[in-house]
């Protein structure tokens, strides 16, 4: 039986390494099956909403459900975006036909990322005054909250080392986390939130684990921990599956995520409609990402609070 047993280990182990889409198929049939007894958002949405986006687009795929029910709502929206993807060498290559796209080339992306931002914001009803471009460097952001706090950063994709992109915030301020602390410490001020959506630690990107770090540090200084909401935009094992546009389905926890506890934020079928063509304004993204982003137009959207107790698994 011992035997048995051991053979068994082998040949489920040798499945997983060699046919891992299983496991991840599993995982996201299982969790989703989960998301109806999830714990409804709670709160009203006639509330000053806060995103915190570290790229054009995350504002889309995270959040654009929440922004239009604060907006229909009578509440305010205002988005900040902490770079504009400077640093996505994939998309310009794509973009501009080349295997190798210069510095000036991933420059030139980040302001059309810049321009697509304002529509996709534009079409989920948010007014231009209320959005904020910071333009730090993609990929650079964790650089910038630890070894670069004070000392100027030099992105290797743009070769820049200040924000040099027009409509910024601080436009010539240095790639530093102390410039980027400061632009942030100026939003919350104008803006005086009531509720704050940023991504979560666990979140596998590094630009987004470092604006968690960022959102935490700075609500909690002003004691406004309680206002704050995570999301996760890349979540591991391929989430979120299947991959492509299936309005129809619930959106489950992702795997990075799972032990959080995740309130889900149901959409009516005009608010995903909304939601995918926000997204469709992304149009640099869409070429390269479609599949994945569309993934996120679901039934639901899952924020956790940062104090909420984790899900029991």
């Amino acid at each position: 039986m011992a035997i048995g047993f051991f053979v068994f280990l082998i040949l489920l182990t040798a499945l997983v390494i060699n046919a891992p889409w299983l496991l991840q198929q599993g995982y996201a049939w299982y969790y989703r099956g989960r998301v109806g007894a999830l714990t409804p958002w709670e709160g009203s949405f006639r509330q000053r909403l806060l995103v915190l986006a570290p790229h054009p687009d995350d504002e889309t795929l995270a959040a654009g459900g929440l922004i239009q029910k604060v907006q229909a709502s009578g509440g305010q929206v205002f988005i900040a975006w902490m770079t504009l993807g400077d640093g996505f060498q994939w998309d310009a290559a794509l973009l501009d036909r080349t295997l190798r796209p210069r510095p000036e080339d991933l420059r030139k992306l980040a302001e059309r990322r810049l321009g697509e931002a304002k529509a996709a914001a534009r079409t989920l009803g948010v007014p231009e005054n209320h959005l904020f471009f910071l333009g730090y460097p993609d990929r650079g952001l964790l650089h910038l909250f630890l070894e670069n706090f004070f000392t100027p950063y030099r992105s290797p994709a743009t070769r820049l080392d200040h924000v040099a992109y027009p409509g910024t915030v601080s436009p010539g301020a240095p790639y530093t986390g102390e410039a980027w602390e400061t632009d942030l410490r100026r939003i919350l001020e104008r803006v005086a939130p009531d509720i704050v959506v940023a991504p979560a630690l666990e979140d596998a990107h590094v630009d987004h684990r470092a604006t968690a770090y960022m959102a935490l540090r700075r609500l909690g200084e002003r004691g406004w921990l309680s206002r704050l909401r995570f999301y996760i935009v890349h979540g591991g094992l391929e989430w979120p599956l299947p991959k492509g546009l299936h309005p129809g389905l619930y959106l489950e926890p992702p795997p990075r995520g799972r032990h959080l506890g995740w309130q889900r934020l149901d959409l009516t079928p005009e608010e995903e409609a909304r939601k995918l063509q926000a997204l469709k304004a992304h149009r640099s993204q869409m070429e390269i990402l479609g599949r994945f982003m569309e993934a996120f137009v679901r039934k639901n959207e899952l924020f956790t609070p940062a104090s909420n107790p984790p899900m029991a698994p």
